[in-house]
């Protein structure tokens, strides 16, 4: 016999009330209650999509002291799909509604956590990125900001061998971050 969750509710219901002891409804609302979830998800902007059409997203070249090259590929890429997915917006070349426009200005390593033989036992690799945001249509929205981000890594691991996860990790973050700061308009 299948019972419906109805039915096996009210029965749950008629036994707390014939056994009308405190535990017992605190336990039973305890376990009603913990199969309850709220979820509140921030995806996507607060653009208004009659106004505004289009973007450019120029490249971002690397303006670092040390240089990655593959990085640029990866951020700029990451970009393009986080927007695309994102917004409804076309993206073009020359002048859109909005243009996002920058340059990748850091990308270094730092020792962080130090063993007891006094050398590291963590290194941080940080990326910053230099911003442009243009609103064609509404110039208080301009921002000209930069933005970091950091992974830590073991430092018996070699660099070479953490660095492209690393770097697409960072990116995503980065990402998030400047789309957040201009186009999500949080």
């Amino acid at each position: 016999m299948k019972i419906k969750p109805t039915k096996y509710l009210r029965r749950i219901a008629e036994t707390l009330l014939k056994h009308s002891s405190h535990t017992t409804m605190a336990c039973a609302a305890l376990v009603l209650l913990s199969a309850c979830t709220i979820s509140y998800t921030f995806k996507g902007s607060a653009i208004n999509y009659d106004i505004y059409k289009t973007i450019s997203i120029s490249d971002f070249p690397i303006r670092a002291a040390l240089v990655y090259p593959p990085l640029q590929q990866t951020f700029e890429n990451e970009l393009l799909d986080y927007v695309s997915r994102n917004t409804k917006l076309q993206e073009i070349d020359g002048r859109g509604d909005y243009e996002l426009s920058g340059e990748i200005t850091g990308y270094s390593l730092s020792p962080q956590a130090v063993g007891t033989d006094a050398y590291a036992t963590e290194t941080r690799l940080t990326i910053t990125v230099r911003v442009k945001f243009v609103d064609n249509k509404n110039p208080a929205n301009n921002v000209d900001q930069s933005f970091s981000a950091y992974r830590q890594f073991s430092s018996s691991l070699m660099l070479t061998d953490v660095q492209d996860e690393l770097c697409q990790q960072i990116s995503k973050e980065l990402v998030t971050l400047i789309f957040n700061g201009t186009l999500g308009n949080w």
